[in-house]
Order: structure tokens, then sequence, then C-alpha cells
């Protein structure tokens, strides 16, 4: 890795010439630039985290006088438990992962001695740009370098040490590997990103990771290929069968495993059958865990007739706006899904929903209703339902437009590392070439290789002395 400060074009330019020698080095080449990665960011774990502490002092100041926000200050902290042995972990796994540059994915004989193939390879030059994040560095370069691609990451002002000293340590590394030292670069040079977004000639996809802000702001300001998520708008459903133990656990975890990652639950949906039963031992835990509960009405109302009186005055009232913000923090807003699509005084028995015992799941209005709300509110990042019907847990995941659906999980294993994918580039809400956490896999495209012996498209058709194409499927 090299730090520059050399102009946007000219790395571009380097980064596009070392991504042509880094694509066909061989795996044992890649994997050793790894090794060699890893022992130098072990060895100077401690050098690292004074500079990451000099982040933080400076980011704490930010963050009380108003100018940071609390979520940025945690994701910069690389000093939390277990997040450095993290990314040293996160790069043995990316090394010991498959090589996934020349896997073929379709062989066909389009004629004896003509024949077709299509190869993942490369995609070439990434950029990503990052705000806090310092473990972004090594998880990218890993990344990068096993899967043949270069990379120029341009980091936020707020993580400045923090980059510096894990890029020292990586251009280190390398020196003495078969990558290219500008196939990783990290661009110092302040006020680039528009001059960068704007060099589709080199630059092949560009990947953002921060708030929604920056996405959005990346998204529209260039012509090259994006691929990243704008916000983690997730939602947990529990149905009119959900286990209250399971329940517990799965919103628990779901948003306060780590209230700030963009997997973390912001909305719960609660069928209106379980308010009483299940949602109070989910709102008491969550209160516990010190978790402000945004209800609208109907759960606030059914949360105060059975909830204890110090936490029944905690309940806050949601509005519209709640149910599509993504907090980042300890907040979650609690919306009821009706027991029917039209539900009536009538249909009540001593103020409880009951729904028909006759409808199936397949016919059930509330799961749709709980779909419809997830789909019109929600990122199409990973949205969660807690239930013991595996016909509505099969329609859940089927119907609800995210890049992750789960079923009695917690939202929180949206993640590349839990995945198995040894670590991520980020998580992808697109609906093109890689959804989900981006790992090895999302960070290649295919070619289409063809072996002949020297036939032309037109010795084939229709007519005399023309040939027909076999298109065989090999394996």
């Amino acid at each position: 890795m090299s730090l520059t400060e050399s102009t946007p074009e000219s790395a571009a330019k380097a980064a596009s010439f070392s991504a042509q020698s880094l694509a066909v080095l061989p795996v044992s080449a890649r994997n050793a630039a790894l090794t060699s990665i890893h022992d130098a960011l072990s060895a100077s774990k401690d050098t690292i985290l004074k500079a990451n502490a000099r982040d933080m002092e400076l980011a704490t100041q930010a963050s009380q006088s108003g100018q940071l926000s609390q979520s940025v200050l945690k994701r910069l902290d690389l000093s939390r438990p277990g997040k450095y042995d993290d990314m040293l972990s996160g790069i043995l796994d990316v090394r010991k992962l498959e090589d996934p540059i020349g896997q073929v994915t379709l062989k066909t004989r389009l004629d004896e001695g003509l024949e077709l193939e299509r190869v993942s390879c490369p995609i070439g030059v990434l950029l990503i740009i990052f705000e806090a994040r310092p473990e972004v560095i090594a998880n990218i370069a890993s990344l990068a370098i096993k899967s043949g691609n270069a990379a120029i990451l341009k980091g936020g002002k707020e993580s400045t040490h923090s980059f510096e000293a894990i890029a020292t340590v990586i251009g280190s590394a390398l020196q003495n590997t078969e990558v290219p030292i500008a196939a990783i670069q990290l661009v110092k040079t302040r006020d680039v990103i528009d001059q960068l977004l704007d060099l589709d000639r080199y630059i092949d996809l560009v990947i953002p990771r921060g708030g929604n802000e920056l996405v959005r702001y990346v998204k529209d300001h260039t012509k090259i290929p994006v691929l990243g998520h704008a916000d983690g708008l997730c939602s947990v459903y529990l149905h009119k069968d959900a286990d209250k133990d399971i329940a517990v656990k799965v919103v628990i975890d779901s948003k306060t495993d780590y209230p700030a990652a963009c997997n973390a639950a912001e909305t719960l949906l609660v069928h209106q059958d379980v308010l009483k039963t299940v949602l109070p031992d989910v709102a008491t835990a969550l209160l516990q865990k010190g978790v402000s509960l945004r209800c609208d009405e109907t759960s606030k109302a059914a949360l105060k007739e059975v909830l204890r009186p110090e936490n029944a005055v905690l309940l806050q009232d949601a509005t519209e706006e709640d149910y599509n913000t993504e907090f980042l923090d300890l907040i979650l807003a609690i919306k009821t899904v009706p027991a029917t699509a039209f539900s009536s005084p009538s249909s009540t028995t001593n103020g409880n929903t009951s729904s028909d015992p006759t409808t199936t799941d397949e016919e059930d209005p509330s799961l749709n209703l709980a779909i419809a709300h997830i789909n019109a509110h929600s990122s199409k990042h990973t949205d969660s339902i807690v239930t013991a019907s595996s016909q509505a847990a099969e329609k859940f995941m089927s119907a609800v437009d995210a890049a992750g659906v789960y079923w009695n999980a917690s939202t929180r294993f949206a993640d590349g590392m839990r995945y198995g994918f040894g670590t991520e580039v980020g998580i992808s809400t697109n609906k093109i070439h890689s959804r989900g956490p981006v790992g090895l896999e999302g960070l290649t495209i295919y070619k289409y290789k063809i072996r002949g012996r020297g036939q032309g498209a037109s010795d084939y058709g229709v007519g005399e002395g023309r040939r027909e194409f076999k298109h065989e499927r090999l394996d």
C-alpha cells in the first residue's frame, strides 16, 4: 500500500496498471501477501492503537460539541473488545478461501473444436470512500488482493491517524511480496472525492462505506457503478404465533448487540394477538438494556396495561417518520400489525383482537400487512420474522424485498464474516451484480472465452455448406 499525495488521475492510472499485473498473479503469491499483512498488523498493534487513540480523542471532542455523531464515534474505536483481533482474523479467513479467479461457471461445446467458457475474473480498480472504521483498510486490502483487484482508498478526516498508521504498516509488508505497491493506495490529499468520481476511464467500481449522506452523494456524482447501501432500516416482525423466548432473544440481539451497525433493527412490528403476551417480555428486556421505545397508539396502550408502572412511564409516542429513520442508537420504533386487514370492534373479545382461526398463513392478511409495511419503509437491507409457522416464514422470506431475510434469527447475522466470506467490503442492497454482504465473489465479474480452430461466424447458419451449432452443455 502506498500513501499517496499525487493527483487523483495519477493514482488511478497507477492502480490500473497494477490491476493488470495483480490479475495474473498466482493465488500462492496473493495468499503470501495476506500472510505478510496479517503478521505486520499483528506486530504493530500497539502503534496502531496509539494512533487510533489520538483520533478518538479528537473525535470525542467533536462529538461533545455536536460536530460528530455517537454512531461514528463508536465505529472509529479500534480498541473496542475483540475489534482488532476480528480484523486480523478476517485477513486469515480470506486467505484460506478458495481462489475466486479462474472459476469456470459455464462450459458449452458450440461445435466440434469450438468451446465456450464463462470464467470469473477481477473487476479491475476499486474506489472505496469511507468514514470512520479504520479496519476497513485491512478488510479492503485483503479482499482486493485475493480477488486480484487494485484498490484506491479515501478515508474521512476523523480517522486520519489510524488510516495512516495502518497504511504504513501494510505498505511495508507488501514491499517483500509480488503484489505491486500501487495496487493498494490510500489517498491523503483532501477534497479529491469529486475528481476521483470523475475517473470512470480508470476506476471500475465505487464502494462507499459510511452514512446515508455519503452514499447518496457518491451515487449522484459519478458515472462509475456504485456498490453499497444508503440506509440500514432493518425490521423484526413478531407474528401471531411468535415464541416468547425466541422473540426476546432475537429482538434484543438485533437491537442491542451493536446499535450503531447498519444491520441493527430499527423497527419492531408486532401482531395484534401478541401485544399482551409476547411484547411485554420483549419490551421489558429492551428497557432493561436502556432502549427507548417509540410506540404507536395501540402497542403503547397494550403495554401500559401490563407493564410495571416504572417501565410503562418510559414509553414514548412514535411518529410516522420514526418508521423511516435509521436511529443507529438505543431507540426502537414499535408498530402494531392488525389481526385482519380491516379490524373492527365486533371482532374483539375482552380488548384483544383475534384473527380468524380458519385463516391460513398463505391467506393471512396480517402477514401481508407486515410484508407491505417493510417493503414500503425498509432500505432493502435485512429483515426478520419470528414465527412458529414455516409457511408464514417462507412467504415472508419470499415476499420481503431485502438483501437478507431471516426466520427466527437476529438481523445482526448480516455480515460477511458470519456468512463465511472471510470479511466484506460492505453490504449491498443493489439488485444487480452483488447483493448482501460483499466478499470475494462480489469483487469478481466474468469473461467469456472461446477456443477454436479458425472458425468464423459466417460458417454457421441456414444454407448450403453451413454448419449448425451443437450448444452442448459440458461439465
